[in-house]
């Protein structure tokens, strides 16, 4: 496993690292039990960065997770959450008030069983952008309310999170310098698209450490295929069908594939999180990650997708 530096955090996180949505039941049904164990067989193997929000599963990836937690030593591991994003019996709700935050970091820690988040993230701050106050109100209320508990340090550092880097860059240059000190971005950095490429000297310029999420692209890189949920268009996943067929033929899963080229191709970005509530999955990805990869292959499958590569879709 390799260790790279959040930006100018000072947290050096594995390159592979545990995003804990999965436990939360966002992809399909879980085992507690099972989950609980995955999340103790990412640290024992090498993985010391957790990502969590109380909007997977509606509270319930943190309640897990926190079971986890509870029999893991605190300085075996790095924790993320978020705020901004909820949910409650199938309805999306947002609230980026300096008030709920605030509130929502105190919950979340209680849930976690924990006394100290060392990252705390603002969640997809594009669904603020269509609100009154747009993107400027992170600016002007939520990031406020964030610092202000760094400083008390309840939180280590602070960060934001979204699928449209844009909206990234657009906040990073309406604060203060240092008060963003890191960014997660998902899908952006995987085999069918690598448009955060394009902004990591922005994002170095400003000493704000990067993120990646989700290699599998939300489970379009996969065998099993997207989900039915799943915002990308017919023809982008028809594409990336096509390549996880090809991978199959040749003995060569996608999913590895995909670990593979997130984890190894650009060492400014210090880590990528997937997710799996499986600890057998979690021990092949960190096999994967210790693979030399398959750089042809890598060629043939962005061949194969085509002019689908770098088709973007809208949150949801």
């Amino acid at each position: 496993m390799v260790y790279n530096e959040i930006g100018k955090t000072g947290m050096k996180v594995s390159n592979l690292s545990f995003g804990a949505s999965s436990l939360g039941g966002v992809f399909h049904g879980i085992r507690e039990d099972e989950g609980i164990r995955a999340v103790h067989t990412a640290i024992d193997n090498g993985i010391n960065f957790i990502d969590v929000s109380p909007y997977y599963g509606h509270l319930k990836a943190e309640m897990v997770l926190g079971k986890a937690l509870k029999e893991i030593a605190r300085d075996k591991y790095y924790l993320s959450t978020k705020v901004g994003r909820y949910g409650k019996d199938g309805v999306n709700t947002w609230d980026y008030s300096a008030k709920r935050v605030t509130a929502s970091v105190y919950e979340s820690m209680e849930r976690l069983n924990v006394d100290y988040i060392d990252l705390i993230n603002v969640h997809d701050i594009e669904f603020q952008g269509d609100r009154e106050g747009g993107l400027q109100l992170i600016c002007d209320e939520t990031l406020p309310a964030l610092v202000e508990l760094r400083q008390k340090g309840v939180v280590g550092h602070v960060g934001i999170t979204d699928l449209q880097p844009e909206n990234l860059k657009w906040v990073i240059e309406h604060c203060d310098e240092g008060v963003v000190e890191s960014i997660l971005n998902f899908c952006h950095y995987s085999l069918n698209d690598t448009l955060l490429k394009d902004y990591l000297d922005f994002f170095e310029q400003h000493n704000v450490g990067v993120i990646n999420a989700s290699p599998l692209s939300m489970g379009l890189l996969s065998q099993r295929g997207a989900p039915d949920w799943h915002p990308a268009s017919k023809e982008l996943k028809k594409a990336c069908a096509l390549a996880a067929g090809y991978c199959q033929q040749k003995g060569y899963p996608i999913e590895k594939l995909a670990i593979q080229f997130s984890t190894s191709c650009n060492p400014r970005i210090a880590t990528t999180l997937f997710s799996s509530a499986n600890p057998d999955n979690v021990l092949k990805n960190i096999g994967y990650v210790n693979e030399r990869m398959d750089e042809q292959l890598v060629q043939e499958v962005q061949q194969i997708i085509g002019d689908q590569m770098f088709v973007r879709w809208k949150n949801s």
